[in-house]
């Protein structure tokens, strides 16, 4: 196994110590490859078990990208050999992505996100849980699954529930873009900084006097980073999603998901931002927007663990009985950007088609995430 992910302990002025770990894979954009999973997963264990690490800070290699998303090649291969099979690297790849995702969720110390420059798909999944989750001028921010024929998963179940009212909606149906203003206003972010400003961030955690109470040091590290954003706040860039609030709300306000997506994909504007979101759409899966549309209604009255418990299930099926393959190759193999989707347009898609995504292949006391949160 390559080394694909780097650590490295800094010494603090009270005598703790800073847990840093970098994604060090700049040539794919630091996607989150299976290898990156094993290798993350039990530091940031070990970690959450030494009383002298204080602080766990998380970052991307370069300056391009925190993560552009999952390592969906390799899926690819998996599933273009055995169409319609189960196979261990999808099961297997998905399974301990989420399993990563909830412990950042959980986890019982400060873990700060550098979400500079790309952040989409999987990198979500590992900047959503964190406790302190930076976002700098050149973020770039992104659930794009609906060009690919997967869905908004690593916890956007219930991140894109919590947005204010038609966004969460509105992102997952259309894979929109957004800067580090939108995702402070859709509460995808907790602070801006500039990129400049890394290094004295971690300079100012080092120079805390950390303590033994969990609270009082997430406090202390809002303190430092509030104060810092402060400072930066003229770099922000112009926001895009509130000004057109009102808008999206009109546009995602029915009961039926066909309504919708007519709505958005005629939309005539000049907006560059509302423009591109509608084409994604109008060019994306007609049964991800499905996905999109039950998983978000299902999903209000789910706890955490329940929502990777159900992403899993999709994605599988995903994998299995969905545009998947056919989404990656178009995008990523062939890249002739044209997908063969299974069906011309959302209206054409039969609910029963639909239902079958949302059933286990696992009894409850099999599924890989059983237990998970208990």
């Amino acid at each position: 196994m390559s080394t694909v992910v780097q650590f490295e302990e800094r010494q603090t002025a009270c005598g703790k110590r800073l847990g840093i770990a970098r994604l060090d894979s700049e040539k794919s954009l630091n996607a989150l490859s299976l290898d990156m999973i094993q290798q993350l997963q039990p530091q940031l264990d070990e970690w959450a078990g030494d009383p002298e690490i204080a602080c766990v800070w998380l970052e991307g290699a370069g300056e391009k990208a925190f993560c552009a998303g999952g390592d969906i090649v390799a899926m690819y291969k998996a599933m273009r050999d055995q169409p319609g099979v189960l196979v261990d690297e999808v099961a297997d790849f998905f399974s301990q992505e989420y399993r990563l995702d909830h412990c950042i969720h959980c986890y019982p110390k400060p873990l700060v996100i550098w979400g500079d420059g790309i952040v989409m798909g999987g990198g979500m999944g590992l900047m959503n849980g964190g406790s302190h989750r930076i976002v700098t001028e050149r973020s770039l921010l992104a659930m794009p699954e609906i060009t690919i024929g997967l869905y908004p998963d690593v916890g956007a179940t219930h991140f894109l529930n919590q947005m204010p009212e038609g966004c969460g909606l509105f992102l997952g149906l259309t894979g929109a873009q957004i800067n580090a203003c939108d995702a402070l206003f859709l509460k995808l972010a907790d602070h801006f900084i500039a990129s400049s400003s890394r290094d004295k961030i971690l300079d100012a955690l080092a120079d805390i006097q950390w303590g033994e109470t969990p609270s009082l040091n997430q406090q202390k590290v809002s303190d430092v980073l509030a104060k810092c954003s402060e400072a930066d706040s003229k770099h922000r860039p112009a926001g895009q999603v509130e000004p057109n609030h009102n808008l999206i709300k009109e546009l995602t306000a029915g009961d039926e998901l066909v309504p919708v997506v007519d709505a958005i994909t005629s939309l005539d504007t000049d907006d560059k931002w509302l423009s591109r979101a509608s084409k994604t759409l109008a060019n994306g899966c007609p049964m991800t927007a499905h996905i999109v549309w039950n998983q978000l209604h299902l999903g209000k009255d789910l706890n955490l663990a329940d929502c990777f418990r159900l992403e899993l299930t999709l994605s599988v099926k995903c994998a299995t009985r969905g545009d998947f393959a056919e989404g990656i190759r178009a995008l990523l193999i062939d890249k002739d950007k044209q997908p063969k989707w299974q069906h011309d347009s959302v209206a054409d898609v039969e609910a029963e088609e639909v239902d079958e995504f949302f059933t286990s292949p696992w009894a409850e006391d099999e599924h890989p995430l059983a237990d998970l949160g208990h």
